[in-house]
């Protein structure tokens, strides 16, 4: 098996779950005493140090790698939901000759696992659309409309999931 080398990686990472169980941990807690503040951190020692034993910690263990751009993506996919809340209705209203279902396989050029269940779940939240099956580098999607499957296949949607780790 490939040996990966972790170690410019690991660091860094270490630091970044420390701190997010840290901080997790006060805010649940709320104690400012030097005793049970010490038992936290401690507690939080020991579960790194039993996950690392486990093998369960990578560089895919939580998403707070992205970069600013994770706030610019938010605004534009609630404003894609609104949008597609919109036509959704629209169908709606119009009856069931308005809709025409489609289950079309459609490619992503995601680099990370981590972005293509970002992807697949993005496009999931969007209202008219599931991805049903992700294997490898395509996504398997139902849609409501055609259009839909037209949009998704423009790519707005994939680039901007991939612009979250640059």
């Amino acid at each position: 098996m490939k040996q990966e080398n972790k170690s410019s990686i690991v660091p860094s990472h270490r630091l970044i779950l420390i701190l997010t169980l840290a901080l997790f941990w006060w805010i649940n807690s709320n104690y400012h005493n030097p005793l049970l503040l010490s038992l936290g951190a401690g507690s939080i020692m020991l579960v790194l140090y039993l996950t690392q034993k486990m093998e369960v910690i990578d560089q895919e263990s939580h998403p707070i790698r992205f970069n600013a751009n994770i706030v610019s993506y938010m605004l534009w996919l609630i404003k894609q939901v609104i949008l597609s809340n919109i036509s959704v209705v629209k169908h709606i209203w119009l009856g069931n000759k308005s809709i025409s279902p489609v289950l079309t396989t459609i490619d992503t050029r995601q680099c990370s696992d981590i972005n293509k269940v970002i992807y697949a779940n993005s496009i999931t939240l969007t209202p008219g659309t599931v991805a049903i099956d992700l294997i490898d580098d395509q996504i398997t999607v139902h849609a409501l409309h055609k259009a839909d499957i037209d949009t998704l296949k423009a790519g707005e949607m994939d680039r901007r999931v991939r612009e979250l780790e640059n």
